[in-house]
């Protein structure tokens, strides 16, 4: 609830998909006065039980003193937006950073104070402290409605390019999908030999924590450019890789994944980075 020295706000909401539902949940449970408006009016119905107030056009939403949009598409965004013309818009729709900054420089011609987001959270995680959505824009839009952001979770102002916010968004997700795909990857390979998820995963996540250690050593070598190391050359890793493919087509199961990854590893290596680090990869990336 809005407690002392905190301003009462009315925010408008567009788009009341899961997220977007979430988002106007959280700050009508923060004691706002929220007025929302999506294309399907039926999706209100919860939320106006619980003391929002349905508008019947995104104009009519756009009247509040801070709009946040959580639509499906920046292509679907667009129209909306500008039948809307809002004073102040926070843009939570996922897209790319090129997309966020066209939509910055439309808010700018248009005359709309413009901040970008991206959610890092679920939905079910709006409004709670694991719930982290990141910005980027205008630094002044952001510092003046970040009492309202702080709302649906931690807010993290990454600088006043636009674009930055979806970059990171982006390159977070590049990180998830990775490791997503090369978890299930080994439960396939071991549950060829009968071995429960339940069994394997606990590994899995101790593993992982000793992984995530190596992360800040890589960066730091990246910055420097310099790949010397006296611990795991790259080409020992890509022999390892080898490996994991071989193993993993005898064992009948697919392998597309770590031979991806054994074709960045092998190019580096036929570039001259056999026996460097592995950090050394990121030059057939970039």
């Amino acid at each position: 609830m809005i407690g002392m020295g905190e301003s009462k706000k009315q925010v408008g909401v567009l788009g009341l998909g899961r997220m977007g539902a979430a988002l106007a949940g959280a700050l009508l449970g923060a004691g706002h006065d929220v007025v929302v408006w999506n294309r399907s009016p039926l999706k209100a119905g919860p939320l106006l039980d619980r003391g929002a107030r349905l508008a019947a056009t995104p104009a009519e939403a756009a009247s509040a003193d801070v709009v946040i949009s959580c639509l499906s598409t920046y292509d679907s965004q667009q129209a909306v937006l500008e039948a809307a013309s809002p004073k102040v818009l926070v843009n939570l729709t996922s897209g790319t950073p090129a997309q966020a900054r066209d939509a910055a420089a439309w808010a700018s011609s248009a005359g709309v104070d413009y901040v970008d987001g991206v959610i890092m959270a679920v939905p079910q995680g709006i409004g709670t402290a694991q719930s982290r959505i990141l910005y980027s824009g205008s630094a002044s839009v952001f510092s003046a409605q970040r009492e309202v952001l702080s709302v649906l979770g931690e807010p993290v102002f990454l600088g006043e390019d636009a674009g930055l916010a979806a970059l990171y968004d982006l390159a977070l997700l590049g990180i998830m999908w990775s490791t997503m795909a090369g978890y299930l990857h080994a439960l396939a390979l071991v549950g060829t030999e009968g071995v429960e998820p339940s069994t394997f995963t606990p590994m899995a996540l101790s593993w992982l924590s000793a992984v995530g250690g190596f992360l800040p050593g890589i960066g730091a070598q990246v910055a420097s450019g310099d790949y010397a190391t006296d611990v795991s050359a790259l080409d020992i890793n890509a022999a390892g890789l080898g490996l994991l493919v071989e193993t993993s087509r005898a064992q009948g199961i697919g392998f597309s994944v770590p031979a991806a990854v054994r074709e960045l590893f092998d190019r580096a290596v036929a570039a001259g980075h056999g026996a460097h680090a592995i950090a050394s990869v990121i030059e057939e990336i970039r």
